[in-house]
């Protein structure tokens, strides 16, 4: 049996507060109702949940400089993760893009349970327009290269962004791919939630 949800958390030394892991458990108990009806995450994750979903969404909040003042955009959002959970503990301006409609249902009734003020894009990435977008996140979606592709359309020309991706054991070599026709500076840090798992933080990136 996995340790509850406030456990796994301090386990990893993610400290949120009691408002914030009520949160997340509403959110938690949303997922598991919803899971029975349709598929939001792979059911081989469901008894690591805690650990596969929530922590791995929540370690990227540390990356963030000033998440009062920040606008994101969690691409091809799905079950929320990252950005439900980014938003929860505490990102200002949250916008989830996520095409399928039963799965945007669940996220704004996540929303209103939890009374976390996010905006849901039902629609595809290359229909959505949001201004000033600091932050681009992604997790499970596509290769590097089409993330950076992704982020560099919905990027407002002259203001500066971040993105936050989450990958595994191939992420050097997507990073390489990308290379061939975009600039950008990288960092990479290995995830706590899986040894072959990677955090890529890239800054400046344009189109070669």
């Amino acid at each position: 049996m996995q340790p509850d949800l406030w456990t796994s958390f301090e386990r990893q030394k993610i400290l949120v507060s009691r408002e914030t892991m009520e949160k997340l458990s509403i959110y938690d108990a949303l997922l598991m109702k919803w899971q029975k009806a349709i598929n939001l995450v792979s059911a081989t994750t469901l008894d690591e949940r805690f650990k596969r979903h929530f922590i791995d969404s929540a370690q990227l909040f540390y990356f963030i400089a000033e998440p009062q003042k920040t606008r994101m955009i969690d691409m091809g959002s799905g079950a929320g993760f990252p950005g439900l959970v980014l938003g929860i503990m505490g990102i200002s301006d949250v916008h989830l893009i996520e095409s399928d409609v039963r799965k945007a249902t669940f996220l704004r009734q996540v929303s209103r349970e939890t009374g976390i003020p996010v905006t849901v894009h039902d629609r595809r990435i290359e229909a959505c327009k949001v201004e000033n977008v600091d932050l681009f996140t992604a997790r499970a979606l596509a290769p590097l290269n089409d993330l950076l592709g992704h982020a560099h359309s919905l990027a407002t020309p002259g203001h500066d962004f971040q993105c936050l991706f989450l990958k595994g054991d191939k992420a050097a070599e997507e990073i390489d791919k990308a290379k061939k026709q975009w600039n950008f500076n990288e960092e990479t840090y290995q995830s706590l939630t899986e040894d072959t798992g990677k955090i890529i933080k890239i800054n400046n990136l344009t189109k070669i």
